[in-house]
């Protein structure tokens, strides 16, 4: 893989020591070469979207985060799964996203990805996660589906990453899969 490929993360999560977190960080390790991969600041400084808000003008987190991923060659979702959806700051952050001019997810190409202590890895969340992008535009990569069950068993608090093996391998799959994606975007 010679092309160059900018691939932003956003963490749905916003605990320190979260599962997901820990995906997300082990994701530069597992590029293929060409791909570079920077997870983006937390979404949790970002405001409750509020159209009176968004009249007095966009927060400079939104704008900012709007402006990482519009310049992104595609983006990676990781998110946990709350109540058999995604975690209320995730879908903030989306809905600001959707206001944006020039709205940054339209034709982007997405992967999704998502770590549980139980055995669906959160599944419902991924689904719900979908219906939400279909508004915005982007191009959801349908498969590999990445969901991580006892997502304990394969993380390391010490160094905050996937160490099992099988996991690293498929996760590594989907980001090629994501650049395969972007090569049929561009």
């Amino acid at each position: 893989m010679e092309k160059k490929y900018e691939i932003v993360v956003l963490i749905g999560s916003l605990r320190r020591g979260s599962f997901n977190r820990m995906l997300a960080n082990t994701l530069p390790d597992l590029a293929p070469e060409g791909m570079a991969i920077t997870l983006l600041p937390s979404i949790g400084a970002i405001p409750h979207y509020n159209s009176d808000t968004q009249e007095a003008g966009f927060p400079q987190e939104v704008l900012s985060l709007s402006s990482a991923i519009k310049k992104a060659d595609g983006v990676v979702i990781v998110t946990p799964e709350y109540n058999y959806s995604i975690p209320g700051a995730l879908k903030n952050a989306i809905d600001w996203l959707s206001r944006v001019p020039d709205a940054p997810l339209a034709g982007k190409a997405l992967a999704i990805q998502s770590a549980s202590m139980g055995v669906f890895g959160g599944a419902r969340a991924q689904y719900h996660l979908r219906q939400t992008l279909v508004c915005l535009d982007a191009i959801v990569l349908n498969k590999p589906e990445i969901m991580v069950g006892t997502v304990q068993s394969k993380v390391s608090p010490d160094t905050g990453k996937v160490f099992d093996a099988d996991t690293r391998a498929f996760v590594g799959k989907q980001l090629v899969a994501l650049a395969l994606l972007i090569d049929k975007l561009r």
